[in-house]
């Protein structure tokens, strides 16, 4: 490790785990780790307020946490007791995750006063054939959020620290403006970014694919649907035998290799969670829930089916938005009435 010295001065920012321990593993002495899955649940531009809203959002969650086993957070970005010397390294994949979280860093270092001049951009490809991932590519997945800077061997982490550098900082500023649009209530701007294309940021348009999956939809004869992710979860459920969240999450129709594929980057305990809120929604509920077979076990502790009520709403469609429970998407909030988002056939997003 001598021949990168600055891998042991710098401080060093991890958007997961993996990577988090790799850099120390390699000497790294100072290492910050940045992951929180923040294409879900709430995000907002005010540390402070992130912080409290991210709290509250795993707080009502029957499965998330955001500690590890030993109590350290996952996400320290804001902590206090960082030691934020330059220069900064961001050690990013392609990961949706971690994009995300990148932005949120760039936007976090410029508010702390560190220069982007002082940020150091480690940016690595998905790459077949590295330390974990098989020669070649079985299926081109929809979205990619299992890609890690850890995947990489140790040589190619340290070959990519000595050849990365600053960002110019136009595209500095870029990263900085999506966060800051990600995270505001009207999320128009960051939709027309994600469709139009911002230059140097390939993820805007799958993460966009993946976000609109969350938001109550409208057909061009002006029904009112459910988001394709409740839709697809519905349409798993019977109204007659009770389901696990294994039961759902395994369902080999094509509406569960649907979910699947959406379930890769929220993990599966999303879906757990989700299918809580919907047996807690309104008094009389659209879906039901019972005592599962294994109380210890977090998806089978539960089994749940359709109510009469819920495969009309299933089949006919919303009748107001209030008829799901509420979803909190980056700044805004998908089924509130105070922030009511519908997304057209044509994917862009318009007020009800």
């Amino acid at each position: 490790m001598t021949d990168a010295p600055m891998l042991l001065d710098a401080t060093h920012v991890a958007f997961d785990p993996p990577t988090a321990d790799r850099l120390v593993q390699l000497g790294a002495t100072n290492v910050v780790r940045a992951s929180d899955c923040l294409v879900i649940g709430p995000s907002r531009r005010d540390a402070a307020e992130h912080n409290r809203l991210r709290e509250t959002w795993l707080s009502l969650s029957e499965a998330h946490s955001d500690r590890d086993d030993s109590g350290e957070k996952w996400d320290r970005l804001y902590a206090p007791d960082v030691r934020w010397e330059p220069p900064v390294v961001l050690w990013v994949s392609v990961s949706l995750h971690e994009r995300v979280n990148l932005w949120r860093a760039c936007s976090w270092l410029r508010h702390i006063g560190i220069a982007c001049s002082d940020v150091i951009v480690a940016e690595f490809e998905f790459v077949y054939g590295t330390r974990t991932s098989p020669p070649e590519p079985p299926i081109v997945p929809r979205f990619n959020c299992s890609a890690s800077v850890a995947d990489h061997l140790d040589k190619a982490l340290l070959d990519r620290l000595d050849e990365s550098c600053p960002w110019p900082a136009e595209r500095y500023d870029r990263a900085v403006r999506l966060w800051e649009s990600y995270t505001e209530e009207d999320p128009l701007a960051f939709v027309e970014s994600c469709m139009a294309g911002v230059e140097g940021f390939p993820e805007l348009a799958p993460l966009w694919e993946l976000l609109s999956c969350f938001f109550p939809r409208r057909t061009t004869e002006g029904a009112l649907r459910l988001s394709r992710f409740d839709e697809l979860i519905l349409t798993i459920l019977s109204g007659q035998d009770y389901k696990t969240d294994v039961s759902v999450f395994c369902d080999r129709s094509q509406p569960g290799l649907d979910l699947r594929e959406i379930l890769s980057c929220t993990g599966d305990l999303f879906l757990e969670g989700r299918l809580s809120r919907w047996a807690r929604h309104d008094s009389s509920a659209f879906v039901e829930r019972a005592p599962g077979p294994n109380p210890d076990e977090g998806m089978k502790s539960f089994v749940y089916r359709l109510t009469e009520r819920g495969i009309r709403l299933r089949d006919e469609g919303l009748e107001q938005l209030t008829d799901a429970p509420s979803l909190p998407i980056a700044g805004t909030e998908a089924y509130a009435p105070s922030s009511p988002w519908i997304l057209l056939e044509d994917g862009r997003l318009a007020r009800l």
